[in-house]
C-alpha cells in the first residue's frame, strides 16, 4: 500500500510550472540586461560621466530573474504529496501560475531592454532626466509578481 494520495502525475505539472516561472523570467532578465547593457556601453563611449545614471535599466532587468526564482520556490514548496493530497487541479494551478509569472517576466524584460536601450541612447544626446523612464521600469517590473494573482 502506498502512502501517496492524489494523482501521481500531478506533481509533474506543478514542477513544470515552477520551472517555467524560473526559465522564462530569467530569459527576460537576460534579454533586458543585454539590450540595456548595449545602450550603457554606447553611452560610456560618448559620455562616460553619465554611465552610473544609465545603469538603472540593467538593474531593473536583473530583478526579473529574482521574481521568477521567488515564485518557483513558492510553487515547489507547495508540492508535497506525502503531506497532503495533491491533485491534478493543484498541478494545473501551479503550472498556470508559473507560466503567468514566467511569460510576464519575459515580456517585461523585453520591454525594459528595448526602452532602456533607446532611453539611454536618448540621454546621451538630449541630457534629459530619466524620471519618466524610471517610473515605466518600476511599473513593468511589477508585472511578474502580479501575473500569478
Amino acid at each position: 500500500m502506498s502512502t501517496f494520495t492524489g494523482d501521481e502525475t500531478a506533481p509533474f505539472f506543478g514542477f513544470l510550472g515552477a520551472a517555467a516561472a524560473l526559465v522564462f523570467s530569467c530569459m527576460g532578465a537576460a534579454y533586458g540586461t543585454a539590450k540595456s547593457g548595449v545602450g550603457v556601453a554606447s553611452m560610456g563611449v560618448m559620455r562616460p560621466e553619465l554611465v552610473m545614471k544609465s545603469i538603472v535599466p540593467v538593474v531593473m532587468a536583473g530583478v526579473l530573474g529574482i521574481y521568477g526564482l521567488i515564485i518557483a520556490v513558492i510553487i515547489s514548496t507547495g508540492i508535497n504529496p506525502k503531506a497532503k493530497p495533491y491533485y491534478l487541479f493543484d498541478g494545473y494551478a501551479h503550472l498556470s501560475s508559473g507560466l503567468a509569472c514566467g511569460l510576464a517576466g519575459l515580456s517585461a524584460g523585453m520591454a525594459i531592454g528595448i526602452v532602456g536601450d533607446a532611453g539611454v541612447r536618448n540621454d546621451t544626446v538630449t541630457r534629459s532626466s530619466s524620471v519618466t523612464k524610471l517610473l515605466l521600469f518600476v511599473s513593468w517590473i511589477q508585472s511578474p509578481t502580479l501575473g500569478p494573482v
